[in-house]
């Protein structure tokens, strides 16, 4: 667990992608079990596994199957509860920085047109800087954007450019990593070492750490937004049964 650790926190990003196909042969044998279970993958194990830096590791969280995390689980949750995006007879949808465990599925989905984006991701259909995308306004019925803001120069900037490009009606779920306890975001130019960033920010290559105004920075792009805490969808049961995280809070972005 030591080694898994290093990696998981040393190794670039691309790197890591590529990996985690042949890790997720093994793991999945070594964690059989019925306590726990991924809603995405739709298996059981004995336990997730720990994932995270040094400053935010956390138990229990990762799915050895699909490598799904908290935040996967609760929007795939969400998405099958909330919304139409599985029963819509069409959907234009842009995922920017895709996850490996929506990758498959969505690509399968019969009602979406499905477009990735990622600055350098290998998994991602094109490759451009989130700051000035270069496609048409008015093109998605959804957007996807998860753990991104806490990478880019500017949040409002790229709140903006993904607001420009949905369609009027449409709607976005923009995950961050979020403390709950700091009322306003944390952001410091002046800590540029990984070791500090990691220290205030959570990871090594994040630029802030955004609060409980993070609403705020959506509504400044022009987004409505609407929020859904982890524990008014799911009881005590439920978030147990699937590792949720029960401080979190889902947001729902609206384009007017």
């Amino acid at each position: 667990m030591g080694l898994y650790k290093y990696l998981l926190n040393t190794l670039p990003r691309p790197l890591l992608i590529r990996l985690s196909y042949p890790f997720k042969l093994v793991a999945p044998i070594l964690y059989r079990g019925n306590k726990v279970k991924c809603p995405v993958c739709g298996n059981t194990f004995s336990k997730f596994l720990s994932y995270g830096s040094d400053v935010a590791h956390r138990k229990n969280v990762l799915c050895p199957h699909d490598l799904t995390l908290e935040r996967h689980r609760l929007m795939w949750l969400f998405l099958q509860s909330k919304t139409n995006f599985f029963t819509s007879d069409k959907l234009d949808l842009l995922h920017i920085a895709p996850e490996q465990c929506f990758l498959p599925l969505f690509k399968k989905q019969k009602n979406l047109n499905y477009l990735t984006g990622d600055l350098e991701s290998p998994i991602a259909d094109i490759h451009f800087d989130l700051h000035d995308i270069p496609l048409e306004e008015n093109r998605f019925d959804v957007v996807f954007c998860n753990h991104v803001m806490e990478h880019v120069q500017d949040p409002i900037q790229c709140m903006s450019e993904l607001y420009r490009v949905m369609k009027p009606n449409g709607w976005a779920i923009m995950q961050v990593p979020q403390d709950h306890e700091r009322e306003n975001t944390y952001e410091d130019a002046s800590i540029t070492s990984p070791e500090e960033r990691e220290k205030h920010f959570w990871q090594k290559d994040h630029l802030r750490l955004f609060g409980k105004d993070y609403p705020n920075w959506l509504e400044k792009a022009g987004f409505e937004v609407e929020q859904f805490p982890v524990t008014d969808l799911f009881n005590s049961d439920e978030i147990d049964q699937y590792c949720l995280q029960k401080s979190e809070i889902l947001y729902l972005a609206k384009k007017k």
